[in-house]
């Protein structure tokens, strides 16, 4: 194991569903799949036992309905819900697909834990980039 991997939604699979992102590149942290939806595709009302999920617009308008309210969201689009909160993601589009990448994960976040490898050369271009 190299400790990264590279991978497309077109190479995990073809046509509308579910892609597994975390098995094809080999994630063990947290789930994440690509999602692709047909034209106009009604989705289904769901919830978690203990995953929140991360939605991400990254191609095509998301109708998603969460409690009493309805959104659509465009390109780049974010959407965050807790575990039991039921929700429902649909394709707001009749002619186009919708491609979503939903991350999910439990037990809460990691502090920042991240270092520069060579922080003589990129700390003041790190510093100039700004807090993230």
């Amino acid at each position: 194991m190299s400790g990264y991997a590279f991978g497309s939604l077109d190479e995990i699979g073809d046509g509308p569903g579910f892609r597994s992102v975390r098995r094809a590149l080999g994630v063990t942290a947290f789930g994440v799949n690509g999602i692709v939806f047909a034209p106009g595709y009604d989705g289904f009302l769901h919830f978690h036992e203990t995953q929140d999920e991360l939605y991400f617009v990254h191609r095509g308008r998301a109708r998603v309905e969460v409690g009493v309210e309805v959104r659509e969201l465009g390109e780049g689009g974010l959407l965050h819900v807790e575990s039991t909160t039921p929700r429902k993601v649909s394709n707001a589009s009749e002619t186009e697909e919708l491609v979503l990448l939903v991350v999910g994960g439990k037990d809460g976040y990691v502090q920042r834990d991240g270092h520069l490898v060579d922080p003589e050369r990129d700390l003041p271009r790190r510093q100039a980039f700004g807090t993230f």
